[in-house]
């Protein structure tokens, strides 16, 4: 993911969140992703050391329908330091919006024991490369109005493009060629 603020490198969970990794990936294979924005950034703790940055797309004709949810009880994933995961609303209701998580968020894990909605948030990936720039953009200023309920102040005041998102698959090892089995010449009488 390339960014206006940098790049961000991030490995889809594509065996243990199959869905939800599948359908980022359709959405980042059919360009949908570039031209996104970050656009929210929430301190849980007011260091930051405990934080969450939001981005995805906000034009609804480049989204696909929504996914089912994949809860983190099913995946074995965790809301800890680097992990993305697909935001919502009812279960079900996912689109391209998702989050990068700093610090231990596992408050947003599934919770079967829990009243009420208690499935939490679909972890799909994990950031290797580029947490500087995850930090960077919760650094942006954000405005004291805009957003509403819960997210009211935690919108960012210009949001930080995305300008492209591709697919980086490791290239699989060059075979080493062997040269072709020789028959054994007949042996003479």
């Amino acid at each position: 993911m390339t960014t206006e603020a940098g790049p961000i490198t991030i490995a889809l969970e594509t065996e243990r969140a199959p869905i939800t990794a599948g359908y980022i990936l359709r959405h980042v294979d059919e360009k949908r992703l570039d031209g996104a924005t970050f656009y929210r950034a929430f301190k849980v703790t007011p260091d930051g050391s405990i934080a969450l940055i939001q981005a995805g797309i906000r034009d609804g004709a480049k989204l696909l329908p929504p996914v089912a949810h994949e809860p983190t009880t099913v995946t074995g994933l965790t809301h800890d330091d680097g992990a993305v995961s697909l935001a919502r609303g009812a279960p079900g209701t996912a689109q391209a919006q998702f989050f990068f998580i700093m610090g231990n968020l596992k408050s947003l894990d599934a919770n079967p024991q829990a009243p009420g909605d208690n499935l939490g948030f679909a972890v799909f990936g994990r950031v290797t490369a580029g947490m500087d720039v995850v930090r960077k953009i919760l650094e942006s200023p954000v405005s004291p109005t805009r957003g509403e309920g819960a997210m009211k102040g935690q919108m960012i005041e210009v949001p930080v493009k995305i300008l492209t998102v591709k697919r980086v698959i490791p290239l699989p090892p060059k075979p080493v060629a062997k040269a072709p089995a020789r028959k054994p010449a007949p042996r003479k009488r």
